[in-house]
């Protein structure tokens, strides 16, 4: 895992949305499904981000058609 911040950033988005859900239900309040949506996309999107400090060649990147 070479964009570790990313990816921690991105589990915990995910952990926490589902969390607040859960107790919003519990609480018996009613929970918002578009914002649920919403943290869970954010959360996968840094999960497949890659960190500033870590380069395209470092993370995998393979050469486009251009070079």
């Amino acid at each position: 895992m070479k964009s570790w911040k990313t990816t921690v950033s991105g589990v915990l988005m995910i952990i926490m949305a589902v969390a607040g859900a859960v107790q919003a239900a519990l609480a018996g309040t009613d929970v918002s499904v578009t914002a649920l949506l919403a943290a869970i996309s954010a959360g996968v999107g840094l999960i497949a981000a890659r960190d500033n400090g870590v380069t395209s060649e470092q993370a995998g990147a393979k050469r486009g058609l251009g070079g």
